[in-house]
C-alpha cells in the first residue's frame, strides 16, 4: 500500500504540473513491478547522446531516449535549451516529448535525390489517387506515429520545419525528402500543448485516424497548412494561433488515405486566431509584417473539407477570430455527410472573398458507386464581418438533384467594400458540379450579399448586410430553392435595384423587414422584390 500510494503521490505531483506521461494504471503497473529508484520518471535526450549544437544530427540519440522510456512503461524524454537537428524522429506509446524554453527541433535539409539517407521514405498506399500526396503518406515527416497510445508533445519550446519541402499538389517527393511536422496515423489519446511550429512544410500537424486529439495553445506560422485533422473522432482545439498565408489554418478532412471512408466525428474549435495576413514568422515574434496580396493567396482559413470522402459529424466552431484570409468554409464534395454543425461568435475582419463557402459537390474523388453526400443542420450565429471583398457574395450552393438542407443564419453583421455593377447582377454562375470546390471558381456574383442555389428549408434571422460603396446588384438571389424565410433582415440596396431575385423559388416568406410587409410567396418562377 505505502508503495501504491508513493506512486500515486508521483503521477499526481507531475500531472498538477501539465506535464503529460502514462496512465496512472501503467504507472502502477511499471513503480510496482521494480524498485522506485529503478524506474526513472524524465529521460533527458542528452544523456543519450543528442548534442543540441544546431549542426549534429541528433535523431539517433532522441530515438534512444523515446525508446528507453517507452520500454519503462512510460516517460517524459526532456529537451533542454539548444538546437536538435534531425531527420525523422519516431514517436511510441506512452511517451511525452517536453520542449523545454529555448528548446528547439530542427528539421534538417534533405540530402537530395539518389545520395541515400534523409527522412524516412513514404510509406506504400494503395489509395493514394484519392487524395494528395501530402494526405497518402505519414513516415516522410520530421515527428510520426503510427499505432500509438498516451502520446504528449508540450512545452514552451519550438519545432522548426527548416529543411521540409511544401510539396506541389499531389505530385510524389523525392525519398529522403520530409514534408510534415508532425504526422499521425491510428492513434488514441494524444495531446499537443504550449509549443510552436515555425514552417511546418506541408501540414505543420497532420492526424489521420486520431482519437482522443487535444491541441491546445500552440502557435503556429508555417507556408503551408497548418492543423489538419482527417477522420477523427473526439478531438478539441483550443486557444490555437495559426499564420497560414499559402494555404489553410485549421482544417477538418475525411479522406481515403485509410483506405476506408471514416467520419471526423465530435470535434471542437475554440478561442482561435487564424489569418493568413502576415509574413512567415511574424506572427511567433509578434512583429506582425503584413504580406504583400502579391505573393499569397492568404488562405489561412478554417475549412471542412475539400477531402470529404467520410463526411463531417458534430462539428462546433466557436470564439474565434479570423483576419485578413479567406473566410468559412463547409464543403462536401466526395460523397460525404455534412451534417450538425454548430457555427457561432466569430469576428471576421478583411476577408479576402467570400465570409461564407457552403458547397455540397459531386467531384467524388474516391472509389466508384458512392452516391453523392448531403450537407444538412447547420447554424451560423453571432458573426461580424467587416471590410469584406465584394467581388463574390457568401455562397450557398447544392447541385441539381441534392440540396443543402435546413440552415439556419442568425445575429449575423456583413459589411464589404461594395461598388458591384449592373452588369455584374446578369451574370449566370456555373454549376460547377464536379470541380474543385473553390469559391473563386465560380467568379464574380450576381449578388452582394447571399447567393443561395438548390437548398430546402433555410433560414435568415436578424441579419444585416451593408457596403461601404453603393452597389449595383441585389443582396440576395435564391435560385431552386423551397422553404426559405428571412426575418428581421436588413439588406442594403442602392436606389432602383431590386433587394431580392428569386428564380424557381417555392415558399419563399418575408417576416419584419422593411421596407417589405409581411410576405409569402407559394410559387415564383423569376421575380425581383
Amino acid at each position: 500500500m505505502l508503495k501504491d500510494n508513493a506512486a500515486r503521490r508521483e503521477f499526481l505531483k507531475f500531472g498538477g504540473a501539465g506535464i503529460a506521461g502514462a496512465t496512472l494504471g501503467s504507472f502502477l503497473t511499471a513503480a510496482q513491478a521494480a524498485p522506485r529508484s529503478a524506474v526513472p520518471i524524465e529521460y533527458d535526450v542528452k544523456a543519450f547522446g543528442a548534442t543540441g549544437d544546431g549542426k549534429t544530427l541528433d535523431t539517433g540519440a532522441i530515438d534512444k531516449a523515446i525508446a528507453a522510456a517507452s520500454g519503462a512503461g512510460g516517460g517524459n524524454v526532456i529537451f533542454g535549451p539548444g538546437q536538435y537537428l534531425c531527420y525523422s524522429i519516431h514517436l511510441k506509446s506512452n511517451v511525452a516529448l517536453y520542449l523545454a524554453p529555448g528548446a528547439v527541433i530542427v528539421a534538417a535539409e534533405s540530402p537530395g535525390p539518389g545520395s541515400g539517407g534523409g527522412y524516412d521514405p513514404p510509406e506504400p498506399c494503395a489509395w493514394d489517387k484519392y487524395q494528395d500526396f501530402g494526405h497518402s503518406h505519414w513516415r516522410n515527416s520530421l515527428i510520426w506515429g503510427e499505432d500509438i497510445d498516451n502520446v504528449s508533445i508540450f512545452g514552451p519550446g519550438l519545432i522548426w520545419g527548416r529543411g521540409l519541402s511544401r510539396g506541389s499538389g499531389d505530385k510524389p517527393l523525392d525519398v529522403g525528402v520530409g514534408n510534415k511536422s508532425i504526422s499521425l496515423k491510428n492513434c488514441r489519446n494524444l495531446t499537443f500543448r504550449d509549443f510552436s511550429i515555425l514552417h511546418g512544410g506541408h501540414f505543420a500537424i497532420l492526424a489521420t485516424g486520431v482519437d482522443n486529439l487535444t491541441i491546445d495553445n500552440l502557435k503556429i506560422d508555417t507556408n503551408r497548412d497548418g492543423i489538419d485533422v482527417d477522420c477523427c473522432r473526439n478531438v478539441r482545439i483550443s486557444n490555437c494561433s495559426v499564420n497560414s498565408p499559402w494555404d489553410d489554418g485549421i482544417c477538418l478532412k475525411s479522406s481515403f488515405g485509410l483506405g476506408y471512408a471514416r467520419s471526423t466525428d465530435h470535434v471542437t474549435i475554440t478561442n482561435c486566431y487564424v489569418t493568413g495576413g502576415y509574413e512567415e514568422g511574424t506572427l511567433l515574434d509578434a512583429t506582425y509584417k503584413r504580406i504583400s496580396p502579391d505573393h499569397a493567396p492568404r488562405n489561412g482559413r478554417i475549412k471542412l473539407g475539400t477531402e470529404s470522402n467520410g463526411g463531417f459529424r458534430n462539428v462546433t466552431v466557436s470564439n474565434c477570430v479570423i483576419e485578413l484570409c479567406r473566410g468559412i468554409a463547409l464543403e462536401s464534395v466526395d460523397g460525404g455527410l455534412l451534417e450538425d454543425v454548430s457555427i457561432s461568435n466569430i469576428t471576421m475582419r478583411e476577408p479576402v472573398d467570400v465570409p461564407f463557402f457552403i458547397r455540397l459537390g459531386s467531384r467524388m474523388r474516391g472509389p466508384e458507386g458512392v452516391p453523392v453526400g448531403q450537407v444538412r443542420r447547420i447554424k451560423i450565429s453571432n458573426v461580424v464581418v467587416s471590410n469584406a471583398a465584394s467581388q463574390q457574395s457568401s455562397i450557398i450552393s447544392g447541385i441539381p438533384g441534392h440540396p443543402i438542407e435546413d440552415l439556419d443564419l442568425s445575429n449575423i453583421f456583413l459589411q464589404h467594400h461594395g461598388g458591384g455593377t449592373k452588369e455584374g447582377a446578369n451574370l449566370k454562375p456555373a454549376e460547377l458540379e464536379n470541380s474543385y470546390p473553390d469559391p473563386n471558381r465560380f467568379g464574380p456574383m450576381p449578388c452582394h450579399g447571399f447567393f443561395i442555389r438548390h437548398a430546402r428549408r433555410i433560414s435568415l434571422r436578424d441579419v444585416e448586410v451593408c457596403y461601404e460603396k453603393d452597389d449595383l446588384r441585389p443582396a440576395v438571389l435564391l435560385e431552386d430553392v423551397v422553404d426559405a424565410d428571412f426575418i428581421h433582415v436588413k439588406m442594403a440596396h442602392a436606389p432602383g435595384v431590386s433587394t431580392f431575385v428569386l428564380r424557381n423559388v417555392e415558399d419563399f416568406n418575408i417576416y419584419q423587414t422593411r421596407p417589405f410587409s409581411d410576405t409569402h410567396l407559394a410559387n415564383v418562377k423569376d421575380q425581383a422584390l
